[in-house]
């Protein structure tokens, strides 16, 4: 009878416990985030690429040379991170050594095909030779925002008498086998 008596005084207790309404709490535990402080100024390492080409009978070696350049202003990102702008040399000479063109490139050579944003927030990224079209040398220039994949094309144009232009590159490349663009 002891038993019996223990045994109910413990269902009872149990059921009490069972029935018990636990408060349930509607805060919300974010972890607070740590604003990382920007890093030392980013710098593009240098780049070097020399192509061979022919325009019309002349054979020409292009060179380009790519450097961070700190005396040009640098740039920042949303989060605060400073950026070494670069400039870019091209150098496009005669198969007898003799200069058909030299000229050192900067993001405001090519001023006409940017808006405010890039002009503040971009960097000259690249310049690389990319055809022979007719009477012409055609190389493809990008001015980007850093450490994003976000760029404006730009094509550069040097004729046969080594005048240069500028223009945004609006075609996109879809085959290899595109007509004339201009």
């Amino acid at each position: 009878m002891k038993k019996i008596i223990i045994l109910a005084g413990l269902a009872a207790v149990f059921a009490f416990v069972a029935c018990k309404e636990t408060k349930k709490s509607t805060d919300i535990i974010v972890k607070k985030e740590v604003k990382k402080e920007p890093a030392a100024p980013i710098r593009m390492q240098e780049y070097n690429q020399t192509t061979e080409t022919a325009l019309g009978t002349s054979k020409l070696s292009c060179t380009i040379h790519r450097v961070p350049d700190d005396s040009l202003a640098m740039v920042k990102d949303e989060t605060g991170q400073k950026f070494v702008d670069n400039s870019i040399s091209l150098a496009i000479t005669r198969s007898d050594g003799s200069t058909f063109f030299k000229h050192t490139f900067t993001k405001a050579s090519f001023d006409s095909c940017l808006d405010d944003d890039y002009r503040h927030t971009g960097i000259l990224e690249g310049l690389v030779f990319d055809r022979v079209d007719g009477q012409t040398l055609r190389f493809a220039a990008s001015v980007s925002h850093p450490g994003t994949d976000e760029y404006i094309p730009i094509v550069l144009v040097i004729d046969r008498f080594a005048n240069m232009s500028v223009k945004l590159d609006t075609q996109l490349d879809t085959s290899a086998d595109d007509g004339d663009e201009e």
